[in-house]
């Protein structure tokens, strides 16, 4: 099982070296998941790269489309968000963050993400985590 964010997904369908290498890892049948926030937050990662790379609207919503179709199955928000807040709490981490962390704890899957915090999260309590990662997601700006 792999657990899917958002920055994560647009690397592989942007086809970066980091996206191919994480695209690499996933199995034929493997299922993919991700908590129903991805949706929204890809959006705005890819509203990001259009203003900051001058995209088009056209690619902008390819990616968008890719993105998605990645998912198999939508974990909706009220199943994970008292666990993640507790866990935003305990952690002293954001609680979008803790909603792929708690996501992957539960199913025992892979969180396929680029922020380096929440790998060494990850790392520190036991949550499956794969780390390729050259840089943060925020990092390119609001």
């Amino acid at each position: 099982m792999i657990v899917l964010d958002a920055c994560a997904a647009i690397e592989m369908v942007r086809q970066t070296p980091v996206g191919n290498g994480l695209q690499s890892l996933m199995l034929c049948n493997e299922k993919v998941v991700a908590p129903e926030l991805y949706r929204v937050e890809v959006g705005s990662v890819v509203r990001k790269i259009r203003r900051n790379e001058h995209l088009g609207k056209e690619l902008a919503d390819k990616y968008y489309d890719k993105a998605i179709a990645l998912v198999d199955d939508f974990v909706p928000t009220p199943e994970l968000s008292t666990e993640a807040f507790a866990e935003s709490l305990r952690l002293d981490h954001s609680t979008y963050d803790m909603l792929y962390f708690v996501l992957a704890r539960r199913t025992m899957g892979t969180l396929f993400t680029l922020d380096k915090r929440l790998i060494a999260l990850c790392e520190q309590h036991g949550v499956n985590s794969i780390d390729l990662v050259p840089f943060n997601c925020g990092e390119a700006g609001n």
